[in-house]
């Protein structure tokens, strides 16, 4: 992002989505910056730190502090302490015959890789940065009150990669459908320009050996699927029984909602299956 407030307020509601991921209540963050003061103007610093104080402000915590060092990079983000109440929702209790809901769409790497090569448009620059600076807060809290089995946030290792690491913990498999996921608008069409990370490569590589793709599946709808991701949404597993109400309460917390496949018996050394 050039926008240093877009940048802070990016980097601090990431920051918040492990805590929310398990169901958790963030209490107060602290600031780590490193910040190359001899070369840029500190009125950027205040910048990036204002967009942060603007999504702890939402978070409903305070930022008591922080840490920060000279570099040759700006770096912003925060550490984020929180408490559960009664019960964590782990990415360990995923149970066969639950339906897997996703609450925000894909493609912010494609995204970001395009806005770095000056092919990204004011629409997609936009639709972006409104994802990734929408909070897991509503999601969270309206999981907790249905009750669901297994949670995690989609970040860095893409779908595949973290309902990988969701399937291997809970010793299951899982079935999803490509065509009900959900990408912001123009992913696709720059995914099949060849716009296309390296780290989502990369993420691709490591689940492949775990994934059965079915032959409708072209290559670069499995990059789609294993795009990174930079705070993007939940993924949950929700008992079959409790979807109807899951959905429809995301529906009215103003998240979006997607029933993206299942939750299987692990059959084979294929956690996931793609059609």
């Amino acid at each position: 992002m050039d926008d240093p407030y877009d940048f802070g307020r990016i980097a601090a509601a990431n920051s918040l989505s492990d805590i929310y991921a398990m169901g958790g209540e963030p209490l107060f963050a602290l600031n780590i910056v490193a910040f190359p003061s001899d070369d840029l103007p500190l009125e950027i610093l205040t910048k990036i730190l204002e967009g942060g104080a603007n999504i702890a402000s939402k978070a409903g915590i305070p930022i008591l502090g922080g840490h920060s060092i000279k570099d040759k990079e700006p770096k912003y983000g925060m550490v984020v302490t929180g408490k559960v109440n009664e019960k964590v929702c782990p990415n360990s209790n995923a149970k066969p015959g639950d339906t897997l809901v996703l609450t925000k769409p894909l493609g912010l790497g494609i995204i970001s890789t395009a806005i770095k090569k000056d092919l990204a448009n004011e629409m997609m620059i936009s639709d972006a940065i409104n994802v990734m600076t929408s909070l897991n807060k509503n999601a969270s809290d309206v999981m907790m009150k249905v009750g669901v089995n297994a949670c995690t946030d989609i970040t860095g290792y893409g779908l595949l990669g973290h309902l990988l690491e969701m399937t291997k913990a809970s010793e299951v498999s899982a079935q999803i459908n490509f065509d009900s996921i959900d990408f912001i608008r123009g992913a696709k069409k720059l995914a099949y320009e060849n716009i296309i990370p390296g780290g989502t490569k990369r993420n691709y590589d490591f689940v492949k050996e775990s994934v059965f793709f079915s032959n409708s599946i072209d290559q670069t709808q499995k990059y789609l699927m294993a795009d990174a991701q930079t705070s993007g949404g939940l993924l949950i597993s929700v008992p079959h029984g409790k979807f109807e109400k899951l959905n429809k309460m995301l529906l009215e917390a103003n998240c979006h909602s997607m029933e993206i496949g299942k939750i299987e018996e692990l059959t084979s050394d294929k956690n996931i299956k793609v059609q």
